[in-house]
């Protein structure tokens, strides 16, 4: 087991590292935003010619006009840090389409879709505002090339448990192999996606304030969210945190927005 955590600590020293905008926490970084966003564009295109685009001009046109003034906000505090290079390659896109799904997402490089069902609950451009500022968020943030550099590293991790142990016997092989999964899943992978959802909370708290947007509004959006879906599964266990978590984070982090909060 040691010369395991031995591979595991050469892979970790050998790979590069970078840090997210404002909050200053440190990344794993395995993959290239060229590689990244070339993934992405294929699976934008792939998604946006398979379902209907909405209808609904006013809908549509408020989603664009928030999606626009949030990246505009968002570039020009880059620009005014010499931080504009973290989205060089960006090329923003606001979409909303024809389906009742309560979500939302934005590819990596600035592809951000709306599905018509989240509209009930956003309510107004602010409360569109609050999901625009979070999933712009983890663009920016590039939470999905994190994401994809830690399932790399576990594989790395997976096939070096399994060499070494490659002279015991299959039963045994397979359950260190079981063992190894569940404890990259519930100790690496699940955490790690809850870190990344409450840091998306703060920086679209910061991002929407940035644009005019007040940010108390995402606590009543979080409230409307809680009651149109009464949780069920452990917070542990899954890969959002408990919408009261989640609150309760925002409440804490806002005298930090209010200061971005341009009126």
């Amino acid at each position: 087991m040691k010369k395991l955590f031995l591979i595991l600590t050469v892979i970790l020293l050998t790979v590069s590292c970078s840090q997210v905008l404002i909050t200053g926490r440190k990344q794993l970084v395995l993959v290239s935003d060229a590689e990244l966003l070339n993934m992405s564009l294929q699976s934008y295109k792939q998604f946006i010619d398979s379902v209907p685009l909405s209808k609904n001009v006013v809908q549509t046109n408020m989603v664009k006009k928030t999606g626009t003034k949030i990246a505009a906000a968002v570039e020009k505090y880059l620009k005014t840090n010499n931080l504009e290079t973290e989205i060089a390659n960006f090329q923003w896109e606001f979409n909303l389409v024809k389906d009742t799904t309560v979500n939302a997402f934005c590819m990596p490089g600035g592809k951000v879709v709306f599905y018509e069902g989240i509209l009930p609950i956003t309510k107004t451009e602010a409360g569109v505002a609050v999901v625009m500022g979070h999933e712009i968020a983890h663009a920016v943030a590039k939470h999905s090339k994190e994401r994809l550099s830690q399932q790399l590293l576990l594989s790395y991790g997976a096939s070096a448990a399994d060499l070494l142990f490659s002279q015991k016997s299959e039963i045994t092989r397979y359950g260190i192999q079981t063992l190894y999964g569940l404890g990259a899943q519930f100790g690496v992978i699940l955490p790690y996606s809850r870190k990344q959802e409450y840091e998306a909370d703060r920086l679209g708290l910061i991002f929407m304030a940035m644009a005019g947007y007040d940010p108390t509004e995402a606590v009543a959006f979080w409230e409307r969210m809680s009651a149109n879906d009464p949780e069920s599964q452990l917070e542990f266990m899954s890969t959002h945190p408990t919408n009261a978590n989640r609150i309760a984070n925002m409440k804490e982090v806002l005298v930090e927005a209010l200061g971005y909060y341009q009126k």
